[in-house]
């Protein structure tokens, strides 16, 4: 077993490596550049679409703007938001956060990119919505070789490991607060609870995802800001290490993590881009399905997802960790995160940021569950059309009880290394297709800003 970990990790280092990253921001740069920074021009616009009703010309069942964005949130909103920000800031020092807001504002680009060509190549199946980069890459770049590609990995990486890893954060953190109640009764429970959401089909997950993903969102972000008003003497000195650090860490702790600028910049925008998703070929799922007039209408939408993960969720991460000096803790991932919660709250609520951060990992990976299952679904139909989902189905909800009792060391590594294989056609497509995506802007502005 140790052997076979060290091959994936040794794959992944490559997978992951510097390319990618270079993939994944060279992309964002590009569409940012041909879209005039649409990212930044649009963002009023972005934030009025969000509420709009379902629309659109088609009659069959898909999800109105925000139930697709909140749906897309529930995935990106994750246990990534938690252990990932502290893993870079623990590896890359503070400044590694600065670079996370740079890998956040090209991806605006990407992701929007993403969501405008989902929509132009979605589909009506059995009276239903779908979509997604399987379907643009079929239909969009011709190639059924690379879709098929794209569907079968993402399937693997997401719908099936990817849910063993989330429930498995979810059984770890409950075993942490409440240590009397054993790990599969945590299994079978939340996959009762997803089942049920999951067997109401697209118009359940819809529903569910619009009402949980901002109660997580404000139940976290009320801590955060509680933390941040208690250490409000802390709250400038943390900008200029974020600021200082980003182009000198070493002098922005005074020595205690002995990191470069470069490693920084490395897990700064490696941690960003995981985290928001944007570029992964996830998303465009849950956009492709959005009930709207034009396709652009769901890209600007698709934007503000981005903002929501790394610009506040990310964010608050953040500055909870460093306003409370728990970095110098010397914790890494989820831990530290936790500690710094502990002791941002220890003077109102003693220990209880301990059982504060096993909550909102429930939820925040619950709701991973519930958007990675969606996203594998679409797939699932793609490769096999309605008749593979009930197998899929089950697949993932035994997988989400069997992952409550494993060491899911090897599992997420595997699951890594087929998200790097999922992406690699997804990218080929968004620079492939991207003139589609700047004429779709033009028509755009043309219709709707001309008039």
């Amino acid at each position: 077993m140790a052997n076979i970990m060290e091959i994936v990790n040794k794959i992944n280092d490559v997978l992951w490596g510097p390319f990618m990253m270079f993939l994944l921001l060279g992309t964002g740069l590009m569409y940012t550049l041909r879209l005039r920074f649409l990212q930044v021009t649009k963002l009023g616009t972005a934030m009025k679409q969000i509420f709009r009703k379902k629309e659109g010309e088609s009659g069959a069942e898909g999800l109105s703007p925000f139930q697709s964005l909140t749906t897309a949130i529930a995935a990106q909103v994750g246990t990534g938001n938690l252990a990932g920000v502290a893993t870079a800031i623990a590896s890359g020092g503070p400044g590694a956060v600065f670079w996370m807001w740079i890998s956040a504002f090209f991806g605006m680009g990407t992701i929007f990119s993403e969501a405008v060509l989902a929509q132009l190549f979605n589909e009506e199946r059995d009276g239903v919505l779908t979509g997604g980069p399987a379907y643009y890459i079929s239909k969009g770049l011709k190639s059924k070789f690379l879709a098929g590609f794209f569907a079968v990995f993402i399937v693997i990486a997401l719908g099936i490991m990817g849910n063993i890893v989330q429930s498995n954060s979810i059984a770890v953190a409950i075993k942490n607060a409440a240590p009397a109640i054993p790990p599969l009764a945590v299994g079978i429970v939340i996959a009762i609870l997803a089942g049920l959401i999951f067997i109401g089909g697209i118009s359940r997950i819809g529903s569910f995802t619009e009402k949980l993903v901002p109660i997580m969102a404000a139940f976290y972000l009320i801590g955060g800001i509680v933390i941040l008003v208690i250490n409000a003497d802390m709250f400038i000195p943390a900008f200029k290490m974020i600021i200082y650090g980003a182009f000198n860490p070493k002098a922005a702790t005074g020595g205690l993590i002995g990191v470069t600028v470069k490693e920084s910049m490395r897990y700064g925008i490696a941690r960003g881009l995981f985290s928001n998703e944007a570029g992964m070929g996830s998303t465009p799922h849950a956009h492709a399905v959005a009930k709207v007039d034009h396709p652009v209408q769901q890209g600007l939408v698709a934007m503000i997802g981005v903002i929501v993960d790394t610009g506040i969720v990310c964010t608050i991460t953040a500055l909870v960790i460093l306003t409370t000096g728990s970095l110098g803790s010397g914790l890494t991932g989820a831990e530290l995160t936790q500690e710094g919660f502990r002791l941002g709250l220890s003077s109102i609520t003693g220990n209880f940021g301990i059982q504060f951060i096993a909550i909102t990992l429930f939820f925040f990976a619950f709701s991973t569950i519930i958007g990675w299952y969606f996203f594998g679904e679409q797939n699932i139909k793609f490769l096999f059309g309605n008749s593979g989902v009930p197998f899929y189905r089950v697949l993932v909800l035994a997988g989400i009880i069997i992952g409550t009792l494993l060491d899911v060391e090897l599992v997420w590594g595997l699951a890594d290394m087929f998200n790097a294989l999922m992406v690699i056609p997804n990218l080929i497509a968004l620079i492939g297709l991207s003139s589609l995506v700047v004429k779709s802007v033009k028509d755009f502005r043309e219709k709707y800003e001309k008039q």
